[in-house]
Protein backbone atom coordinates (compact mmCIF):
# COMPACT_ATOMS: atom_id res chain seq x y z
CA UNK A 1 0.00 0.00 0.00
CA UNK A 2 1.49 3.65 -0.78
CA UNK A 3 0.65 6.81 -0.18
CA UNK A 4 -1.51 7.19 -3.25
CA UNK A 5 -3.83 4.49 -2.56
CA UNK A 6 -4.42 5.89 1.11
CA UNK A 7 -7.55 8.19 -0.48
CA UNK A 8 -8.98 5.77 -1.04
CA UNK A 9 -8.70 4.01 2.20
CA UNK A 10 -9.43 7.05 3.82
CA UNK A 11 -13.10 7.43 2.93
CA UNK A 12 -13.31 3.90 3.76
CA UNK A 13 -12.16 4.39 6.96
CA UNK A 14 -14.45 7.64 7.11
CA UNK A 15 -17.40 6.19 6.08
CA UNK A 16 -16.79 2.66 8.42
CA UNK A 17 -16.26 4.70 11.47
CA UNK A 18 -19.44 6.63 10.87
CA UNK A 19 -21.07 3.29 10.07
CA UNK A 20 -20.01 1.67 13.24
CA UNK A 21 -20.71 4.53 15.74
CA UNK A 22 -24.37 4.63 14.20
CA UNK A 23 -25.18 0.99 14.89
CA UNK A 24 -23.51 0.28 17.99
CA UNK A 25 -26.96 -0.32 19.27
CA UNK A 26 -27.38 -3.68 17.02
CA UNK A 27 -24.31 -5.19 18.52
CA UNK A 28 -23.98 -6.51 21.83
CA UNK A 29 -21.96 -4.45 23.76
CA UNK A 30 -19.35 -7.49 25.15
CA UNK A 31 -17.37 -9.88 22.74
CA UNK A 32 -19.73 -13.26 22.54
CA UNK A 33 -16.35 -15.13 21.39
CA UNK A 34 -14.68 -18.20 23.08
CA UNK A 35 -11.67 -18.02 24.26
CA UNK A 36 -8.87 -18.77 21.74
CA UNK A 37 -11.51 -17.93 18.63
CA UNK A 38 -9.40 -15.16 17.29
CA UNK A 39 -6.13 -16.86 17.79
CA UNK A 40 -7.23 -19.93 15.98
CA UNK A 41 -8.55 -17.85 12.92
CA UNK A 42 -5.44 -16.18 12.26
CA UNK A 43 -2.75 -17.91 10.54
CA UNK A 44 0.16 -19.92 12.33
CA UNK A 45 3.00 -18.09 10.42
CA UNK A 46 3.10 -14.18 8.69
CA UNK A 47 2.78 -13.89 4.37
CA UNK A 48 6.48 -13.72 2.88
CA UNK A 49 4.21 -12.06 0.11
CA UNK A 50 2.48 -8.33 0.24
CA UNK A 51 -1.64 -9.19 0.43
CA UNK A 52 -4.25 -6.64 -1.15
CA UNK A 53 -6.03 -4.22 1.75
CA UNK A 54 -9.16 -5.31 0.22
CA UNK A 55 -8.30 -8.93 1.60
CA UNK A 56 -6.64 -7.80 4.88
CA UNK A 57 -9.56 -5.40 5.84
CA UNK A 58 -12.45 -8.60 4.69
CA UNK A 59 -10.64 -10.34 7.63
CA UNK A 60 -10.53 -7.71 9.79
CA UNK A 61 -14.45 -8.10 9.99
CA UNK A 62 -14.50 -11.60 9.73
CA UNK A 63 -11.94 -11.99 12.46
CA UNK A 64 -10.96 -9.13 14.41
CA UNK A 65 -14.92 -7.19 14.77
CA UNK A 66 -16.37 -10.34 16.90
CA UNK A 67 -14.01 -10.61 19.70
CA UNK A 68 -14.29 -6.56 20.41
CA UNK A 69 -16.05 -5.29 23.51
CA UNK A 70 -17.57 -2.18 22.21
CA UNK A 71 -16.03 0.57 24.51
CA UNK A 72 -17.87 3.26 22.86
CA UNK A 73 -21.30 1.02 22.70
CA UNK A 74 -24.02 3.81 24.73
CA UNK A 75 -24.79 0.74 26.98
CA UNK A 76 -21.58 0.42 28.21
CA UNK A 77 -22.06 0.69 31.54
CA UNK A 78 -19.07 -1.58 32.99
CA UNK A 79 -15.95 -0.57 34.53
CA UNK A 80 -15.46 3.20 33.95
CA UNK A 81 -16.11 4.70 30.81
CA UNK A 82 -12.90 5.09 27.70
CA UNK A 83 -14.67 7.54 25.69
CA UNK A 84 -13.77 8.56 22.03
CA UNK A 85 -15.76 11.60 20.69
CA UNK A 86 -15.44 12.10 16.92
CA UNK A 87 -13.64 15.65 17.51
CA UNK A 88 -11.04 13.81 19.64
CA UNK A 89 -10.82 11.04 16.75
CA UNK A 90 -10.37 13.49 13.86
CA UNK A 91 -7.46 15.35 15.83
CA UNK A 92 -5.85 11.51 16.72
CA UNK A 93 -5.59 11.19 12.71
CA UNK A 94 -4.14 13.65 11.95
CA UNK A 95 -1.56 13.01 14.89
CA UNK A 96 -1.16 9.43 13.47
CA UNK A 97 -0.85 10.76 9.81
CA UNK A 98 2.08 12.91 10.71
CA UNK A 99 3.63 10.64 14.00
CA UNK A 100 5.34 12.90 15.24
CA UNK A 101 7.99 11.38 18.06
CA UNK A 102 7.72 14.24 20.83
CA UNK A 103 10.34 13.83 23.50
CA UNK A 104 11.76 16.96 23.31
CA UNK A 105 10.54 20.18 22.76
CA UNK A 106 12.82 20.73 19.64
CA UNK A 107 11.72 17.26 18.09
CA UNK A 108 8.06 19.19 17.63
CA UNK A 109 7.81 23.06 19.31
CA UNK A 110 3.45 22.90 19.18
CA UNK A 111 3.24 19.53 20.46
CA UNK A 112 5.41 20.71 23.55
CA UNK A 113 3.41 24.29 23.91
CA UNK A 114 0.40 22.94 23.15
CA UNK A 115 0.67 21.00 26.01
CA UNK A 116 1.67 23.42 28.21
CA UNK A 117 -1.46 25.29 27.36
CA UNK A 118 -4.01 22.23 26.92
CA UNK A 119 -3.20 21.79 30.85
CA UNK A 120 -3.52 24.87 32.09
CA UNK A 121 -6.93 25.08 30.35
CA UNK A 122 -7.62 21.84 32.04
CA UNK A 123 -6.35 23.50 35.36
CA UNK A 124 -8.67 26.49 35.17
CA UNK A 125 -11.48 23.79 33.93
CA UNK A 126 -11.33 21.61 37.40
CA UNK A 127 -10.56 24.39 39.43
CA UNK A 128 -6.99 23.74 40.54
CA UNK A 129 -5.08 26.92 41.95
CA UNK A 130 -2.23 28.50 39.59
CA UNK A 131 0.86 27.34 41.15
CA UNK A 132 0.02 23.43 39.64
CA UNK A 133 1.86 22.89 36.55
CA UNK A 134 0.24 19.90 34.35
CA UNK A 135 2.07 17.00 31.81
CA UNK A 136 0.03 14.35 30.25
CA UNK A 137 1.03 10.64 31.06
CA UNK A 138 -0.35 7.91 29.46
CA UNK A 139 -2.47 6.78 32.31
CA UNK A 140 -3.00 7.53 35.91
CA UNK A 141 -0.84 4.24 36.76
CA UNK A 142 2.30 6.25 34.81
CA UNK A 143 1.39 9.55 36.91
CA UNK A 144 1.15 7.65 40.61
CA UNK A 145 4.32 5.36 39.95
CA UNK A 146 6.16 9.07 38.94
CA UNK A 147 4.31 10.64 42.29
CA UNK A 148 5.29 7.54 44.35
CA UNK A 149 8.86 7.75 43.00
CA UNK A 150 9.08 11.66 44.04
CA UNK A 151 8.02 10.89 47.34
CA UNK A 152 10.96 8.08 47.52
CA UNK A 153 13.31 10.67 46.45
CA UNK A 154 12.05 13.31 48.79
CA UNK A 155 12.09 11.04 51.67
CA UNK A 156 15.60 9.26 50.89
CA UNK A 157 17.22 13.51 50.22
CA UNK A 158 17.34 12.40 46.44
CA UNK A 159 19.76 9.66 47.65
CA UNK A 160 17.69 6.53 45.94
CA UNK A 161 18.19 6.78 42.21
CA UNK A 162 21.53 7.51 43.02
CA UNK A 163 22.32 4.48 45.27
CA UNK A 164 19.52 2.09 45.57
CA UNK A 165 17.23 1.51 48.52
CA UNK A 166 19.81 -1.07 50.33
CA UNK A 167 21.27 0.20 53.75
CA UNK A 168 18.05 2.88 54.05
CA UNK A 169 15.02 2.55 56.22
CA UNK A 170 12.49 1.44 54.81
CA UNK A 171 10.50 3.87 53.16
CA UNK A 172 6.41 3.79 53.64
CA UNK A 173 3.37 4.60 51.83
CA UNK A 174 -0.06 5.34 52.86
CA UNK A 175 -3.25 4.82 50.94
CA UNK A 176 -7.00 3.59 51.84
CA UNK A 177 -8.00 0.00 51.54
CA UNK A 178 -10.10 1.64 48.42
CA UNK A 179 -7.56 2.68 46.74
CA UNK A 180 -6.74 1.17 43.23
CA UNK A 181 -4.26 -1.50 42.77
CA UNK A 182 -1.87 0.59 40.20
CA UNK A 183 -1.03 1.82 43.83
CA UNK A 184 0.39 -1.58 44.33
CA UNK A 185 2.30 -1.88 41.02
CA UNK A 186 3.91 1.59 41.66
CA UNK A 187 5.11 0.31 45.11
CA UNK A 188 6.33 -2.48 43.76
CA UNK A 189 8.30 -0.69 40.44
CA UNK A 190 9.55 1.99 43.25
CA UNK A 191 11.46 -1.13 44.61
CA UNK A 192 9.52 -0.08 48.00
CA UNK A 193 7.81 -3.30 48.64
CA UNK A 194 4.16 -4.34 48.77
CA UNK A 195 4.92 -5.04 53.01
CA UNK A 196 5.71 -1.00 53.13
CA UNK A 197 2.08 -0.01 51.60
CA UNK A 198 0.41 0.79 54.67
CA UNK A 199 -3.39 0.40 54.26
CA UNK A 200 -4.88 2.53 56.06
CA UNK A 201 -8.75 1.59 57.76
CA UNK A 202 -11.73 3.58 56.84
CA UNK A 203 -13.42 6.52 58.51
CA UNK A 204 -17.45 5.47 59.50
CA UNK A 205 -19.80 6.99 56.44
CA UNK A 206 -21.11 6.38 53.11
CA UNK A 207 -18.08 7.69 51.32
CA UNK A 208 -15.67 4.84 52.19
CA UNK A 209 -12.68 7.44 52.81
CA UNK A 210 -9.60 6.77 54.67
CA UNK A 211 -9.88 7.61 58.82
CA UNK A 212 -7.47 10.30 58.94
CA UNK A 213 -6.55 9.87 62.51
CA UNK A 214 -6.05 6.47 62.13
CA UNK A 215 -3.69 7.90 59.44
CA UNK A 216 -1.85 9.81 61.33
CA UNK A 217 -1.68 7.14 64.04
CA UNK A 218 0.00 4.93 61.83
CA UNK A 219 2.77 7.63 60.49
CA UNK A 220 3.30 8.20 64.16
CA UNK A 221 3.95 4.56 64.86
CA UNK A 222 6.07 4.37 61.87
CA UNK A 223 8.19 6.73 62.86
CA UNK A 224 8.76 5.27 66.32
CA UNK A 225 9.61 1.84 64.85
CA UNK A 226 12.59 3.13 62.01
CA UNK A 227 10.54 3.29 59.19
CA UNK A 228 11.02 6.04 56.89
CA UNK A 229 7.50 7.53 56.28
CA UNK A 230 7.50 9.43 52.33
CA UNK A 231 4.16 10.03 51.07
CA UNK A 232 0.23 9.07 51.19
CA UNK A 233 -2.33 8.80 47.82
CA UNK A 234 -5.79 9.81 48.99
CA UNK A 235 -8.45 8.97 46.26
CA UNK A 236 -11.63 10.89 44.83
CA UNK A 237 -14.11 8.37 42.82
CA UNK A 238 -12.00 5.19 43.74
CA UNK A 239 -12.93 2.32 41.31
CA UNK A 240 -14.96 -0.14 43.44
CA UNK A 241 -17.61 1.85 44.46
CA UNK A 242 -16.60 5.46 44.10
CA UNK A 243 -14.80 5.73 47.70
CA UNK A 244 -13.48 9.49 48.58
CA UNK A 245 -10.91 10.25 50.95
CA UNK A 246 -11.57 13.53 53.30
CA UNK A 247 -8.62 14.98 50.99
CA UNK A 248 -8.45 18.10 53.14
CA UNK A 249 -8.18 16.35 56.15
CA UNK A 250 -5.55 13.64 54.67
CA UNK A 251 -3.21 16.55 53.37
CA UNK A 252 -3.02 18.07 56.96
CA UNK A 253 -1.61 14.88 58.55
CA UNK A 254 0.38 14.51 55.33
CA UNK A 255 1.57 18.29 55.70
CA UNK A 256 2.11 17.99 59.81
CA UNK A 257 4.68 15.19 58.89
CA UNK A 258 6.18 16.36 56.07
CA UNK A 259 4.73 13.92 53.76
CA UNK A 260 4.11 14.32 50.32
CA UNK A 261 0.48 13.95 49.03
CA UNK A 262 -1.06 12.24 45.37
CA UNK A 263 -4.68 12.30 44.45
CA UNK A 264 -5.82 9.34 42.38
CA UNK A 265 -9.17 11.16 40.80
CA UNK A 266 -8.68 9.22 37.68
CA UNK A 267 -12.28 8.94 36.64
CA UNK A 268 -14.03 11.16 39.12
CA UNK A 269 -12.30 14.27 38.10
CA UNK A 270 -13.66 14.88 34.49
CA UNK A 271 -16.64 15.91 36.92
CA UNK A 272 -14.59 18.42 38.78
CA UNK A 273 -14.93 20.83 35.77
CA UNK A 274 -18.51 21.10 37.40
CA UNK A 275 -17.98 23.35 40.32
CA UNK A 276 -21.03 21.90 42.42
CA UNK A 277 -19.08 18.30 42.85
CA UNK A 278 -16.09 19.97 43.74
CA UNK A 279 -17.24 18.70 47.43
CA UNK A 280 -16.02 15.51 46.95
CA UNK A 281 -11.91 16.48 47.29
CA UNK A 282 -12.52 19.44 49.25
CA UNK A 283 -9.07 20.44 50.35
CA UNK A 284 -7.37 19.26 46.88
CA UNK A 285 -5.72 23.02 46.38
CA UNK A 286 -3.38 21.04 49.18
CA UNK A 287 -1.92 18.42 47.56
CA UNK A 288 1.45 17.78 45.80
CA UNK A 289 0.48 16.35 42.85
CA UNK A 290 -3.14 15.14 41.22
CA UNK A 291 -4.29 12.75 38.38
CA UNK A 292 -7.16 12.62 36.21
CA UNK A 293 -8.02 10.63 33.13
CA UNK A 294 -9.76 12.95 30.41
CA UNK A 295 -10.12 9.38 27.96
CA UNK A 296 -12.05 8.43 30.60
CA UNK A 297 -15.23 10.48 31.07
CA UNK A 298 -14.21 13.37 29.10
CA UNK A 299 -14.13 12.73 25.78
CA UNK A 300 -10.52 12.39 24.32
CA UNK A 301 -9.62 8.93 23.69
CA UNK A 302 -7.12 6.10 25.29
CA UNK A 303 -4.59 7.49 26.29
CA UNK A 304 -4.19 10.50 27.93
CA UNK A 305 -3.77 11.21 31.79
CA UNK A 306 -3.35 14.56 33.14
CA UNK A 307 -0.88 14.79 35.81
CA UNK A 308 -0.53 18.07 37.62
CA UNK A 309 2.04 19.00 39.96
CA UNK A 310 2.43 21.73 42.88
CA UNK A 311 6.41 21.92 42.27
CA UNK A 312 7.82 20.03 38.78
CA UNK A 313 11.51 20.85 40.21
CA UNK A 314 10.73 17.89 42.25
CA UNK A 315 9.36 15.55 39.66
CA UNK A 316 12.34 16.63 36.97
CA UNK A 317 14.34 16.49 39.96
CA UNK A 318 13.41 12.31 40.49
CA UNK A 319 12.70 11.62 36.95
CA UNK A 320 15.01 13.80 34.36
CA UNK A 321 18.34 12.43 32.61
CA UNK A 322 19.96 14.84 29.82
CA UNK A 323 22.80 12.88 27.65
CA UNK A 324 24.38 15.07 25.36
CA UNK A 325 22.04 13.46 22.64
CA UNK A 326 19.04 14.99 24.28
CA UNK A 327 20.22 18.36 24.89
CA UNK A 328 18.71 21.28 22.69
CA UNK A 329 21.70 23.98 22.69
CA UNK A 330 20.86 27.72 21.66
CA UNK A 331 17.30 27.73 23.14
CA UNK A 332 16.57 28.80 26.95
CA UNK A 333 13.36 28.57 28.92
CA UNK A 334 12.12 25.60 27.13
CA UNK A 335 10.27 22.50 28.52
CA UNK A 336 11.14 18.54 27.65
CA UNK A 337 8.09 16.90 28.59
CA UNK A 338 9.97 13.71 28.73
CA UNK A 339 12.06 14.66 32.12
CA UNK A 340 8.35 14.67 33.52
CA UNK A 341 7.34 11.13 32.95
CA UNK A 342 8.83 7.67 32.95
CA UNK A 343 9.02 6.51 29.18
CA UNK A 344 11.16 9.23 27.22
CA UNK A 345 9.23 8.80 23.99
CA UNK A 346 5.69 10.94 23.90
CA UNK A 347 3.05 11.17 21.39
CA UNK A 348 0.96 14.34 20.83
CA UNK A 349 -1.43 13.56 22.89
CA UNK A 350 -2.82 17.53 23.46
CA UNK A 351 -4.26 17.89 20.07
CA UNK A 352 -7.03 16.07 21.00
CA UNK A 353 -7.64 17.68 23.71
CA UNK A 354 -8.02 20.91 21.80
CA UNK A 355 -9.89 19.50 18.89
CA UNK A 356 -12.60 18.38 22.04
CA UNK A 357 -12.61 21.41 24.46
CA UNK A 358 -13.30 23.52 21.19
CA UNK A 359 -15.30 21.52 19.33
CA UNK A 360 -17.57 21.00 22.35
CA UNK A 361 -16.73 23.81 24.91
CA UNK A 362 -16.53 22.95 28.67
CA UNK A 363 -20.75 23.97 29.30
CA UNK A 364 -21.63 21.05 26.33
CA UNK A 365 -18.68 18.70 28.41
CA UNK A 366 -20.40 19.67 31.92
CA UNK A 367 -24.03 18.96 30.75
CA UNK A 368 -22.93 15.46 29.08
CA UNK A 369 -21.50 14.68 32.81
CA UNK A 370 -24.57 16.21 34.79
CA UNK A 371 -27.05 14.13 32.53
CA UNK A 372 -24.80 11.18 33.53
CA UNK A 373 -25.20 12.05 37.10
CA UNK A 374 -28.86 12.11 37.14
CA UNK A 375 -29.35 9.69 35.41
CA UNK A 376 -27.30 7.21 37.65
CA UNK A 377 -29.26 8.43 40.65
CA UNK A 378 -31.86 8.05 38.45
CA UNK A 379 -31.61 4.38 38.08
CA UNK A 380 -30.75 3.84 41.65
CA UNK A 381 -33.99 5.23 42.48
CA UNK A 382 -36.02 2.94 40.17
CA UNK A 383 -34.49 -0.58 41.68
CA UNK A 384 -34.68 0.62 44.75
CA UNK A 385 -38.05 0.50 44.97
CA UNK A 386 -37.84 -3.44 42.77
CA UNK A 387 -38.69 -6.19 44.80
CA UNK A 388 -35.28 -8.06 45.85
CA UNK A 389 -33.22 -5.65 44.81
CA UNK A 390 -30.92 -3.27 47.47
CA UNK A 391 -28.59 -0.45 46.48
CA UNK A 392 -25.48 -1.12 48.29
CA UNK A 393 -23.46 1.93 47.90
CA UNK A 394 -25.32 5.00 47.08
CA UNK A 395 -24.80 6.75 43.80
CA UNK A 396 -21.33 8.49 44.55
CA UNK A 397 -21.45 10.91 41.08
CA UNK A 398 -22.53 7.71 38.11
CA UNK A 399 -21.54 5.06 40.48
CA UNK A 400 -23.76 3.03 42.56
CA UNK A 401 -23.54 -0.89 43.47
CA UNK A 402 -26.76 -2.93 43.90
CA UNK A 403 -27.23 -6.89 44.40
CA UNK A 404 -30.21 -9.18 43.81
CA UNK A 405 -31.74 -11.22 47.43
CA UNK A 406 -35.09 -13.18 45.49
CA UNK A 407 -36.39 -15.77 48.54
CA UNK A 408 -35.25 -19.43 48.31
CA UNK A 409 -31.74 -17.76 46.94
CA UNK A 410 -28.03 -17.28 47.89
CA UNK A 411 -27.78 -13.27 47.74
CA UNK A 412 -24.31 -13.83 45.66
CA UNK A 413 -25.31 -16.38 43.92
CA UNK A 414 -28.10 -14.91 42.36
CA UNK A 415 -26.23 -11.76 42.11
CA UNK A 416 -23.37 -13.75 40.32
CA UNK A 417 -26.07 -15.14 38.27
CA UNK A 418 -28.13 -11.95 36.99
CA UNK A 419 -24.58 -10.55 36.48
CA UNK A 420 -23.70 -13.49 34.16
CA UNK A 421 -27.05 -13.14 32.17
CA UNK A 422 -26.95 -9.47 31.76
CA UNK A 423 -23.46 -9.70 30.05
CA UNK A 424 -25.01 -13.08 28.14
CA UNK A 425 -27.45 -10.96 26.90
CA UNK A 426 -25.47 -8.83 25.44
CA UNK A 427 -27.37 -5.37 25.02
CA UNK A 428 -25.96 -3.90 28.09
CA UNK A 429 -22.43 -4.48 29.90
CA UNK A 430 -21.88 -4.51 33.63
CA UNK A 431 -18.86 -5.27 35.97
CA UNK A 432 -19.02 -6.09 39.90
CA UNK A 433 -17.16 -5.62 42.95
CA UNK A 434 -17.00 -6.66 46.89
CA UNK A 435 -17.84 -3.96 49.33
CA UNK A 436 -17.20 -5.44 52.81
CA UNK A 437 -16.99 -8.90 51.25
CA UNK A 438 -20.52 -8.48 49.71
CA UNK A 439 -20.45 -9.25 45.77
CA UNK A 440 -22.54 -6.83 44.21
CA UNK A 441 -22.84 -4.79 41.12
CA UNK A 442 -20.92 -1.88 39.62
CA UNK A 443 -23.44 0.25 37.31
CA UNK A 444 -22.09 3.34 36.16
CA UNK A 445 -23.21 6.06 33.33
CA UNK A 446 -20.78 7.47 31.45
CA UNK A 447 -20.42 6.90 27.81
CA UNK A 448 -20.28 9.97 25.29
CA UNK A 449 -23.32 9.06 23.43
CA UNK A 450 -25.51 7.82 26.11
CA UNK A 451 -29.13 8.85 26.34
CA UNK A 452 -31.79 8.66 28.72
CA UNK A 453 -33.38 5.94 26.78
CA UNK A 454 -30.66 3.76 27.08
CA UNK A 455 -30.20 4.03 30.73
CA UNK A 456 -34.27 2.87 30.52
CA UNK A 457 -32.99 -0.06 28.61
CA UNK A 458 -30.90 -0.59 31.39
CA UNK A 459 -33.53 -0.78 34.02
CA UNK A 460 -35.57 -3.14 31.59
CA UNK A 461 -32.77 -5.64 30.85
CA UNK A 462 -32.03 -5.84 34.98
CA UNK A 463 -35.53 -6.29 35.76
CA UNK A 464 -36.50 -8.87 32.89
CA UNK A 465 -33.60 -11.04 33.51
CA UNK A 466 -34.19 -10.78 37.07
CA UNK A 467 -37.51 -12.29 36.56
CA UNK A 468 -36.49 -14.90 34.58
CA UNK A 469 -33.78 -16.05 37.68
CA UNK A 470 -37.26 -15.59 40.05
CA UNK A 471 -38.87 -18.04 37.74
CA UNK A 472 -36.73 -20.70 37.38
Amino acid sequence: MRWSDFPKWGHWLADWAARYHEGLRDRPVRAQVKPGQTLAALPDTPPDAPQPIDDVIADFERIVMPGITHWQHPRFFAYFPSNASPAAVLADQLVTVMAPQCMLWQTSPSATEMETRMMDWLRQAIGLPDDFAGVIQDSASSATLAAVLTMRERALGWDGNANGLAGQKPVRIYCSGEAHTSIDRAIWVAGIGQANLVRIPLAPGPMRGMDADALDAAIRADLAAGYLPAGVIGCTGATGMGACDDIAAICRVARAHGLFTHVDAAWAGSAMICPEYRDLWQGIEMADSVVFNPHKWLGTQFDLSAHFIRSPEDLTRTLAIQPEYLKTHGADGIINYSEWSVPLGRRFRALKLWFLIRAYGLDGLRQMIRNHVTWAQDLAQRLRQVPDFEIVTEPVLSLFTFRFAPPGHAPEQATLDLLTRINDDGRIYLTQTRVDGTFVIRFQAGQFDCTAEDIDTAYSVITEIADQIRKG
